[in-house]
């Protein structure tokens, strides 16, 4: 066990980002790509003969650190409004150049759309 509180308490899980994490809802440029990145994600996954609508901008936005984003909003699937979630990350850390590339992020979760 000593071995286990002493790589607990060392710097090897310690993350050193720009990106702080926050408890209360945010709105900057990364959070509207994370936005811009679920929804086309989403629209994707329901295919091209499914109607769907977004809206301008997220209900809610949250960054959990280390360019984790946490996007809670809504979508009209076939006439039908449902809130969602999409857990996102910023997979080139501080390095923001290739943010609006989608091939630089990674979807970690999503729910609400097709429950």
């Amino acid at each position: 066990m000593p071995f286990i509180y002493k790589t607990a308490a060392s710097d090897l899980f310690l993350v050193d980002s720009k990106d702080q994490a926050s408890p209360i809802a945010i709105s900057t440029p990364m959070s509207g790509i994370a936005f811009t990145h679920c929804n086309n994600y989403i629209k994707s996954e329901l295919g091209p003969d499914t109607t769907v609508a977004f809206p301008e901008k997220p209900l809610n936005a949250w960054t959990l650190g280390n360019y984790q984003y946490l996007i809670s909003a809504e979508v009209t699937v076939s006439n039908s409004t449902k809130k969602y979630a999409c857990r996102i990350t910023y997979n080139n850390g501080d390095n923001e150049e290739g943010s609006l590339d989608f091939d630089n992020w990674s979807i970690i979760g999503l729910s609400g759309v097709t429950d």
